[in-house]
């Protein structure tokens, strides 16, 4: 599912990210060009430096999680990639 990046992601919104990501059983991982990281991964999230106008692909490892993406794009930190 590719996502694009509305707000800045910083400290407060990346420790939001890692929560939710946390609340789900399966390996969630975020990809912005050629880094992926561990959606549950507080450093890794704050690595990618996330900026508005960017594109990510949140892939899952296991069940897909829709809650996931849903809470994201209603966090209006992401919307979907057309």
């Amino acid at each position: 599912m590719k996502l694009v990046v509305n707000k800045p992601i910083f400290a407060e919104t990346a420790s939001a990210l890692v929560n939710t990501a946390s609340q789900y059983h399966s390996t969630i991982m975020i990809k912005k060009e050629h880094w992926v990281v561990d959606a549950k991964s507080l450093l890794g999230v704050l690595a990618l430096s996330l900026q508005p106008g960017q594109e990510v692909e949140i892939s899952f490892e296991g069940e897909t999680e829709q809650g996931f993406i849903e809470a994201l794009t209603e966090s209006r930190n992401f919307s979907k990639a057309e």
